[in-house]
């Protein structure tokens, strides 16, 4: 797989908010080009996320467009400083690039919350359930490339480990639990897992049980990542077809109403374990 040259996630999205700055504000992009003192050729890269921005230029560019919203400028400057490679870079010649865009939307979450109905969370797999998931991908993976994807899944979830874990609330329907990935053995292994994982303080594992009926959402794995303001949540969706990242307002804030309506329905974080241990118990 060719390394990747296109723009990293968080690069796109300073140049997403960039475009909506100026929307908002009335320019056009001719106008707009004028008033920061740039060609409109210049301005459409920078839109595109074909040439960065510096955080001089990024705050310039937010008074003329009269954004007052000081925290949001912020946050947008401190993305476009932080020039750090994250370790997903190191799968650059082996994964395709939505996956370390995923690695890295998480990397920088300040919480987050996955709702999920057929599978558990990848945050959440065991290496044994991980393995089993990655061999069912179509079309099939020669084994070099499912224990890249294995290893990939697995320090993804460094984020719940260490000094300053990020906070993590999982919906799980109990359609994935009851589910015997790679077996009674594996499937025993990966429910203990989630029991493990539920006692700690920053994560939060909750199940959707059979009796809840119908949900909103159900037919889509959705995970929502908080950022440091409200303006710069992210939402990603994975689907048959690819991995989908949103963040328009209006989207933004129906997926935040949705996992609302699906938390409703969900078991209280104690009943959760209960039922995580009594399907354990007859596999």
């Amino acid at each position: 797989m060719a390394g990747r040259s296109a723009p990293t996630g968080r690069r796109i999205r300073i140049a997403t908010e960039l475009r909506k700055l100026r929307e908002r504000a009335g320019f056009t992009a001719t106008e707009a080009a004028r008033v920061h003192g740039i060609s409109q050729g210049q301005l459409s890269n920078i839109e595109t996320a074909r040439f960065g921005v510096s955080a001089e230029r990024l705050r310039a560019m937010a008074q003329n467009y009269a954004c007052s919203n000081y925290a949001f400028i912020e946050a947008l400057v401190n993305m476009v400083q932080d020039r750090r490679r994250g370790w997903w870079s190191e799968y650059q010649e082996l994964l395709p690039t939505p996956l370390l865009d995923l690695a890295e939307l998480e990397h920088h979450a300040e919480r987050l919350r996955g709702a999920i109905t057929a599978h558990i969370p990848g945050l959440l797999q065991s290496a044994d359930h991980a393995r089993e998931i990655v061999r069912q991908h179509v079309p099939e993976l020669p084994p070099p490339d499912v224990e890249h994807r294995v290893s990939f899944r697995i320090k993804r979830q460094a984020i719940l480990y260490g000094a300053e874990p990020t906070p993590y609330q999982a919906l799980i329907h109990e359609a994935a639990l009851r589910t015997e990935v790679g077996g009674p053995e594996t499937a025993r292994s990966q429910l203990q897992h989630l029991l493990d994982m539920s006692e700690q303080d920053h994560i939060t594992i909750q199940v959707i049980p059979f009796r809840a009926g119908a949900i909103p959402g159900s037919g889509q794995s959705i995970y929502y990542a908080h950022g440091p303001v409200p303006e710069l949540d992210t939402v990603h969706l994975d689907q048959s077809h690819g991995l989908a990242f949103l963040d328009a307002d209006t989207q933004l804030q129906n997926y935040r109403t949705l996992f609302s309506r699906i938390e409703d329905a969900a078991l209280s974080p104690e009943d959760t374990r209960d039922l995580i241990h009594h399907i354990s118990q007859h596999l």
